[in-house]
């Protein structure tokens, strides 16, 4: 597999995942690799996994993240991808209006057309720790996934952390949802078959998102995909993990840093408000069917295995793929490897039949 440094570059910024090399350009005196300077062994990670590996390892993170570093790291992130052409599904930029108290959220509609049989849809939220990332930058793979599920994607550009603190990020998703659902027959939407669907931060709003609708009882989800979902503030900070978890890609330090902001307190430190950590909600009874996908060495991978068990034995039908030697965002960096390609079928199976009509 020929993996480039361009087409590495490209795959983390259409996943809104954060990219490591803007972090080693802000501050390289303040950066190391993930698990010290020498670096973490490849020897756990899958062979076609490597070079992307390689790749990731020599663009360090932070060693201590700050909000000054933070802004520096913005500020060095290069312009989205350009939308796709015609005849791939089409782009419309709206507003909509917040959740009572919060502001309008900017958000991105894909593929609509009214018309013709309803079809599904799905709310896309980015990634990037809850710190960076843009709905922009996701846009190409959410015209894909449009295309190829013949369905209607919302990208929601939520307020990042730590300027916003929860529930804002989430409310803006949540207001998202709501919006599609209300409009659904303008856009060509069949309002029962909304699924919501994130990775990494985006994984984490979205099952916080889909924790809301069940509360809430406005907006029914008919599915919800959660790609190395980022679901617990204890990872990293009071639950420490593995020597060789979470050394590529994503890491300790940069969790604490990202739920820190997200909370507006120190991540683990204390019980946080309700429905800002989902591994904290104690009850899952009744949330919507869902797709847990992870890397078996991703920091994420022993939470997101304890929620998927958790939502079965609240009753949930859940899919839980765990990929050997797979990080942190492998997908979306190695997407020619035959791991990552079988993953990515996995997720793409489970939504196309959670679409498919009864």
């Amino acid at each position: 597999m020929d993996l480039t440094r361009r087409s590495f570059q490209f795959g983390l910024m259409t996943s809104g995942l954060i990219v490591p090399a803007m972090a080693a350009a802000a501050s390289p005196a303040g950066s190391v690799l993930a698990s010290g300077a020498a670096g973490p062994s490849l020897d756990r990670v899958d062979p076609e996994l490597r070079a992307g590996a390689r790749l990731v390892m020599a663009r360090p993170l932070p060693l201590h993240w700050t909000d000054e570093g933070l802004r520096a790291i913005r500020a060095n992130i290069p312009p989205p991808p350009m939308p796709l052409p015609a005849p791939a599904a089409a782009v419309e930029r709206r507003s909509v209006a917040g959740t009572k108290g919060q502001p309008d959220v900017p958000i991105m509609v894909i593929g609509a057309r009214p018309g013709g049989a309803p079809r599904p849809a799905v709310v896309h939220i980015h990634g990037g720790g809850m710190i960076l990332g843009r709905a922009a930058d996701a846009v190409v793979a959410s015209q894909k996934l449009a295309a190829e599920l013949d369905c209607v994607v919302v990208e929601v550009e939520y307020r990042l952390s730590p300027e916003t603190h929860f529930p804002g990020p989430m409310e803006d998703c949540y207001a998202a949802l709501a919006w599609l659902h209300a409009n659904a027959a303008a856009l060509g939407v069949d309002r029962s078959r909304i699924a919501v669907m994130g990775e990494s931060a985006g994984g984490g709003l979205a099952a916080m998102v889909a924790i809301a609708a069940r509360d809430r009882g406005q907006v029914p989800l008919r599915y919800q995909v959660l790609i190395y979902p980022m679901l617990d503030d204890r990872t990293g900070s009071t639950r420490r993990v593995p020597p060789f978890i979470g050394t590529i890609g994503w890491n300790e330090a940069g969790n604490r840093y990202g739920w820190s902001s997200f909370l507006g307190q120190p991540a683990g430190a204390v019980t946080p408000a309700y429905g800002a950590v989902p591994a904290r909600v104690t009850d899952l009874v009744g949330l919507p069917p869902a797709f847990i996908g992870v890397g078996a060495i991703d920091l994420f991978c022993d939470e997101d295995i304890t929620y998927a068990q958790r939502l079965a034995a609240a009753g949930v039908p859940v899919q839980l793929r765990v990929t050997p030697g797979a990080y942190h965002g492998f997908d979306f960096i190695a997407p020619a490897a035959r791991v990552a390609i079988e993953f990515t079928g996995a997720w793409k199976s489970a939504l196309r039949a959670a679409f498919a009509t009864a």
